[in-house]
């Protein structure tokens, strides 16, 4: 409840205009049986009794009826659209600070949460509260206004009928207690369940063709069974508990009214109360009965946004985990441009993914990396950009520590092309730009002819060429000349290439290396790659295996120096000159 009112703080203005009109429209419902009451026993009687046959009494109060129950109706229609125009603004709020915290997060932090909790955080538990904070609304204020406003309508009428009636909602109570001490935890066993089935299907998505071409369509089908039959029994054990609240209500007030019904007909018989009375007493009692399961229905749903809004704000409320630095980069050439010295790290802080990397690369040069897959090649990218902050040592540029710098500014000056990495549904145009203002168009047409992607210009439209969802229409050659062309478009000073040209032949990857150091001379390279033909001319190689470097050197230095690197060089270049 703490979470849907946090959320609605903001609109406290408009929610009180809401709320207000609510009450007014529950007070409109509870004056109805009251004037029915009286025409059945003062009109009626007394137009049977008197001899002016005048209906006029009866039509006012008809007219007074209508009057009511139509200002009820427009109340409630005005609260109504308010309290899902409140609802749906106070949800949008929530999923953009949630999204613009996911966006700070630091990538250890994404690491421990899991990428498919925080989707199904950003869709279905922000879908939760939106549903909770409009029922909050529209029930919260409306059904406690009837269920007081029918007990004192009650005692008004008859005060012993009431205090039978009013001697039941003690065991209600203890139901709806009892119940949600069961059913709310159960609703986070749920949602726990529903962030494993949205990653087996993220997965599942993801590997596609892979699943194909192994033949694996059936064990995968069975594992989403698994996890989809593990989330459906907790829905249902869940649900289930939670429904036990209504029957078990109805039960008890249906018999509450027997109860009343029965004692009430003695109090007529002996003219203690009369059946007007009786009337707009059990129509007060159907009142009661309807707030207490609308009561109940926002009860359910609150306590199913209680275990959403638990999961959204654990997002919210984590900590800063990478402080931004305040220091701006200064180029000085007498320092290394990048310096790793003495880093240690690990993903999980079990074993190490990285261990005591040093080595130093100057502005302009290009260090080479070579390693077998999972050696920790990825991981060293992800520390110089900052992702992940180190265990141990230090990752300095121009002599500075990453940590002391802005962190927008550092990642500004390097270019990068991940392993993997995405193409989006735009044009070609688009995608190279991305949004930077800064790229101009001569910038594209130069990151173009660099990144060899001539074959842009052979493309309907060119470079308004549209490209579908990771680049499907493109080939793999294509597709990473154009991720290579987004990463040097905005002339950064270091260039990262994550095996990014695995997929081009050896002709295009040597013109590309070429064009690399003829038109951006100054800025630093670092290129991953598993050909050495691709490394071979860097100013700086590292051969790393399991989160080591095992040597380090030119490529004359390491064929001398390391028997793995001359094994390696042997078998990938045959008789070319090693």
């Amino acid at each position: 409840m703490k979470y849907i009112f946090k959320i609605i703080k903001p609109f406290w203005r408009r929610l009180t205009i809401s709320l207000s009109f609510k009450s007014v429209a529950a007070v409109t419902d509870l004056l109805l049986p009251y004037i029915i009451a009286y025409m059945l026993d003062e009109q009626i009687p007394e137009l049977q009794a008197s001899t002016n046959t005048s209906l006029w009494p009866l039509i006012l109060l008809g007219i007074l009826m209508i009057t009511i129950a139509f200002s009820g109706w427009m109340f409630n229609v005005i609260a109504n659209r308010n309290a899902e125009w409140i609802a749906a603004y106070a949800v949008k709020e929530l999923r953009h600070d949630l999204f613009e915290k996911i966006n700070t997060l630091s990538a250890n932090q994404v690491d421990q949460l899991t990428r498919p909790s925080l989707i199904s955080r950003m869709t279905t538990d922000t879908y939760n509260m939106y549903q909770a904070t409009g029922a909050m609304q529209r029930l919260g204020i409306r059904a406690p206004v009837l269920l007081l406003g029918g007990i004192a309508m009650s005692l008004l009428i008859d005060p012993i009928l009431t205090l039978v009636m009013v001697s039941l909602l003690p065991l209600i109570l203890v139901i709806v207690y009892f119940t949600s001490r069961v059913g709310v935890p159960l609703y986070k066993k749920t949602q726990k369940s529903m962030d494993k089935l949205i990653r087996t299907l993220r997965e599942y998505v993801t590997g596609m063709r892979v699943v194909r071409a192994l033949s694996m369509n059936a064990y995968e089908i069975d594992r989403f069974d698994q996890n989809n039959n593990e989330t459906i029994e907790r829905e249902l054990k869940a649900s289930i508990t939670m429904a036990r609240i209504n029957p078990l209500m109805r039960v008890v007030m249906n018999i509450g009214l027997v109860i009343v019904l029965v004692f009430g007909a003695f109090r007529v018989d002996i003219g203690l109360t009369a059946r007007g009375e009786i009337l707009a007493f059990v129509t007060y009692f159907t009142i009661i009965l309807n707030a207490m399961m609308s009561i109940t229905r926002v009860f359910v749903l609150s306590s199913r946004a209680s275990a959403s809004g638990e999961r959204i704000y654990e997002v919210l409320d984590l900590p800063v985990a990478m402080q931004d630095g305040p220091k701006s980069i200064k180029i000085n050439q007498k320092k290394p441009h990048i310096e790793f010295d003495h880093v240690s790290f690990s993903y999980l802080q079990k074993e190490k993914n990285l261990s005591d990397i040093n080595f130093k690369l100057y502005k302009g040069q290009t260090l080479g990396i070579i390693g077998a897959t999972g050696s920790g090649k990825t991981t060293l990218i992800n520390l110089l950009m900052r992702f992940y902050d180190v265990d141990q040592g230090s990752i300095k540029l121009f002599g500075t520590d990453l940590r002391e710098l802005k962190q927008n500014e550092l990642r500004e000056t390097i270019g990068v092309v991940f392993q993997n990495d995405i193409i989006f549904a735009d044009t070609i145009y688009g995608n190279i730009q991305f949004n930077r203002s800064r790229i101009t168009d001569e910038d594209i047409d130069l990151a173009t002819e660099v990144a060899q992607a001539n074959f842009i210009y052979d493309k309907e439209n060119q470079n308004q060429y549209q490209m579908s969802q990771k680049g499907m229409n493109l080939s793999g050659g294509q597709k990473q000349r154009v991720l290579i062309a987004r990463a040097i478009a905005g002339k950064p000073d270091l260039i990262i290439l994550d095996d990014a040209s695995s997929a081009l032949d050896y002709r295009t990857d040597m013109k590309l290396r070429k064009s690399l150091n003829d038109k951006h001379k100054e800025a630093s390279k670092i290129i991953i790659a598993q050909r050495i033909s691709s490394i071979k001319d860097a100013d700086l190689i590292l051969l790393i295996d399991e989160g080591k470097i095992l040597a380090q050197g030119t490529h004359e230095e390491l064929l001398k120096t390391s028997k793995m690197y001359e094994k390696i060089a042997s078998y990938q270049l045959g008789g070319e000159t090693l």
